[in-house]
């Protein structure tokens, strides 16, 4: 499968497009914090070549996500990421140490820690599509459309529509990453 998404600046914005949302008939699907500890290798800089390396904490769950080099074909000018994500499900929160202690134990470099809160909304009418609020320690409020699916011009034409109908295209594109946009309010690399 493939992760069709566009992230924009909303600011303080957020409760004016969770409004429209809801108007629209998105339903929450659910809140939830999440701390993400990003890693690169000391070969190649992951911050240069735009590749994930993170071990995501949730209330009750953890994950680590390998996502690769940003190229041509996996991002837009105009701020579309189209990527396959590699993801490894852990049994629960208390495993993240464990998977931060082994990526560091081979060698992976700590870059940053990006806390924040995401609120994530679904429209039955458009499947596989979301529309997540994120407010995000020491960036800012975003708004991210996503589409899953296994086409990625049929996924960036649904998020491309859900961002329309939603009035999210008259907000800026971000074309950063979290880490990097943490990284250059001041955040520091993250060592938990």
């Amino acid at each position: 499968m493939i992760e069709v998404e566009r992230k924009r600046e909303i600011g303080a914005d957020a409760e004016k497009l969770k409004a429209r949302l809801a108007e629209l008939g998105f339903e929450e699907a659910g809140t939830a914090t999440e701390t993400d500890t990003y890693y690169s290798r000391p070969d190649i800089d992951f911050l240069e070549t735009v590749e994930c390396l993170r071990v995501r904490r949730r209330p009750g769950s953890a994950e680590v996500t390998y996502k690769p080099a940003s190229t041509t074909a996996t991002r837009t000018a105009d701020g579309v990421i189209a990527k396959k994500e590699t993801n490894l499900a852990l049994p629960g929160a208390e495993h993240a140490a464990d998977a931060e202690a082994l990526l560091e134990a081979i060698g992976m470099v700590p870059l940053a820690r990006v806390d924040k809160t995401r609120t994530s909304y679904r429209h039955p009418g458009h499947t596989g599509a979301t529309v997540s609020v994120d407010a995000v320690a020491g960036a800012g409020v975003f708004a991210e459309a996503e589409v899953i699916g296994g086409d990625a011009e049929a996924a960036a034409e649904l998020m491309a529509e859900v961002e329309r109908e939603t009035g999210l295209d008259a907000y800026p594109v971000v074309v950063l990453p979290y880490r990097d946009l943490v990284l250059a309010a001041g955040g520091q690399p993250s060592r938990t």
